[in-house]
C-alpha cells in the first residue's frame, strides 16, 4: 500500500520515534526522507497509485484539485487536531479520516486542571505579593477565599478536551456546571456536571471559568462584556481553546478594573504585539499557548498516527476518526 508524508519537515523527528517510523515502513511502502509540504513533489503518476495520506501541522490544502490527482486515496491519517485544510468532499468519495484530537486533548486537559487547582490556591498572585514584598504571607487573613474545597467549576463546552476536563475533575471535591448546548442534561450529569442552558447563569455560578469551545464564527465572542460581568468578584477565567472566544477588550477592561483574574493560554492575535496590557496586568497569568502537545507529548500523537495505519492496512476501522 503506498502511501505519502505531508507535513512540515521539521516536525517529523519530534512527532515519530525510531520505532514509529520502522513501524511504518513496515506497514506501507512510504519513504521518511520524503516529507511533502506540497503536493506538486510528487509526479502526477504517482499520486495516482496513493492509498493512504499520512498527515500533521503544516499539511498543505487537501482541496478537490488533489483529491482528483489521488482516485485510489482511500485514507487520511492526520497526527494533528483539525482537519480544516481536507476538502469536505473526501467523505462522499470513500475516503477515511482520523485525527490525533484525542490524543491531543490529554496535555490540553492536564495543564486545565493544574491551573484549576493553582489558581483556586491562589498561586499566581500570592507568590507575586510574596516575590514583591519579601515577607510572610498570613495565609488565613489575606487569603481567606483561597482553596479548592467547594469551588465551582464552569466548563464552557464538552469537545473532547472540556469532556476529559470533567472527567479529571471529577476526582476532586468541586462543583461542576457545564454549558453546551449540543448535550442533554443527562450527558452532563454522566460526565459528573450540572447541565446550565443559559451561558450568562454559568458565569455568575463559576468561581473558575474554563473554555473548551471550537473556534467557530458563530462562537467568536462568545465570552461576552455581559458573561464576563456575571463573573463573581475573585473569579478566574482561563482560556486553552482559542483568544477569539473572549471579546479580550472586555476582559482587559474587567482585569484592568481588579475584579477578576485570568490565565490565557491563548490570546487574540496569537502572539500578541509588544507593549500589549495582557502582557503585564498584575492578575493575568500569560503563557505561550503550552497546554496542546509539546516535546515528549508529541511523541504520543505519532504513536496514536501510527496505530492508525496498523487499523487501516488490516482493514479495521479508525479508532480516532473525524469528519472533514
Amino acid at each position: 500500500m503506498k502511501a505519502l508524508l505531508v507535513m512540515a519537515p521539521e516536525a517529523f523527528p519530534f512527532v515519530f520515534s525510531t520505532d514509529d517510523v520502522r513501524r511504518l515502513m513496515r506497514l506501507v511502502e512510504v519513504d521518511p526522507t520524503q516529507i511533502l509540504t506540497s503536493f506538486d513533489q510528487v509526479p502526477k503518476a504517482e499520486l495516482g497509485e496513493v492509498e493512504l495520506l499520512l498527515t500533521g501541522w503544516g499539511a498543505p490544502t487537501l482541496g478537490a484539485p488533489e483529491l482528483d490527482a489521488m482516485p485510489n486515496l482511500r485514507g487520511v491519517v492526520h497526527w494533528g487536531g483539525g482537519v480544516a485544510f481536507l476538502d469536505s468532499s473526501a467523505a462522499e468519495r470513500g475516503i477515511a479520516v482520523s485525527s490525533a484530537r484525542a490524543a491531543n486533548a490529554i496535555p490540553v486537559a492536564e495543564f486545565t486542571v493544574a491551573m484549576v487547582v493553582l489558581a483556586a490556591k491562589d498561586a499566581f498572585w500570592a507568590s507575586r505579593r510574596y516575590a514583591q514584598q519579601q515577607r510572610r504571607i498570613d495565609r488565613e487573613a489575606e487569603l481567606p477565599h483561597a482553596g479548592l474545597f467547594g469551588t465551582t467549576v464552569g466548563i464552557v463546552g464538552a469537545s473532547s478536551i472540556g469532556t476529559r476536563v470533567l472527567q479529571l475533575l471529577r476526582g476532586y471535591d468541586v462543583d461542576l456546571v457545564l454549558y453546551d448546548p449540543s448535550v442533554s442534561a443527562e450527558t452532563a450529569r454522566q460526565l459528573g456536571a450540572e447541565h446550565v442552558d443559559d451561558l450568562v447563569e454559568l458565569a455568575r455560578r463559576s468561581t473558575i471559568l474554563s473554555i473548551h469551545a471550537p473556534e467557530l464564527p458563530h462562537l467568536r465572542g462568545m465570552i461576552s462584556r455581559e458573561v464576563l460581568a456575571a463573573l463573581p468578584d475573585r473569579a478566574t477565567v482561563i482560556n486553552t481553546a482559542r483568544g477569539a472566544l473572549i471579546d479580550q477588550d472586555a476582559l482587559i477592561a474587567e482585569l484592568q478594573d481588579g475584579r477578576i483574574r485570568a490565565i490565557l493560554d491563548v490570546t487574540e492575535p496569537d502572539v500578541l504585539p509588544a507593549g500589549h496590557p495582557l502582557y503585564t496586568l498584575p492578575n493575568v497569568f500569560l503563557t505561550p499557548h503550552l497546554a496542546g502537545s509539546m516535546g515528549s507529548e508529541l511523541r504520543r500523537l505519532g504513536s496514536a498516527a501510527t496505530s492508525e495505519v496498523a487499523r487501516f492496512v488490516a482493514g479495521e476501522p479508525f479508532q480516532n476518526p473525524i469528519a472533514p
